[in-house]
């Protein structure tokens, strides 16, 4: 009698347990989606925005905010990012979350950030925009330009 009341009462025991862990999931699941929305970048590839403390922490004491593009292996880019607000930094991110390439102040000695590169694979990127330091931040625009031979 014991045994049969012990296999009822964990299978009682077992679902209620199954089914918190899915809606935990779910819940993780959204949860997630709602902490990093990347944006995606506007068709023509320019975009003016406003980085401040509601971005994605650094964890260097300043902010960031994240842009997806989708590139083609043998593009050949321009990504520039200027700024009167705040001493800019562009990086671009691959899919796994490696650095490809970053430029903090651009050729013409400003504060601006300007980088040049060759796509060697095809996918999602992500090209992230961050004040240097522990500034906030403030306006900026941010500029892709796919380069041409001629």
């Amino acid at each position: 009698m014991i045994h049969a009341f012990a296999a009822r009462f964990s299978q009682v025991l077992l679902v209620p347990a199954t089914l918190l862990a899915v809606g935990m999931s779910a819940i993780t699941v959204r949860a997630q989606s709602q902490l990093y929305n990347p944006i995606t970048l506007p068709a023509n590839n320019e975009i003016t925005d406003n980085l401040s403390d509601k971005d994605i922490p650094t964890g260097q004491g300043g902010f960031a905010r994240d842009y997806v593009v989708t590139l083609t292996a043998g593009d050949n880019l321009a990504i520039d990012v200027t700024s009167e607000g705040f001493d800019t930094i562009v990086t671009l991110l691959a899919k796994n979350g490696t650095t490809v390439v970053e430029n903090d102040d651009g050729p013409d000695g400003s504060t601006n950030s300007l980088l040049f590169t060759r796509i060697k694979e095809a996918g999602t990127y992500i090209i992230r925009v961050r004040a240097f330091g522990e500034t906030a931040g403030g306006e900026f625009k941010l500029k892709v330009t796919r380069l041409r031979p001629i």
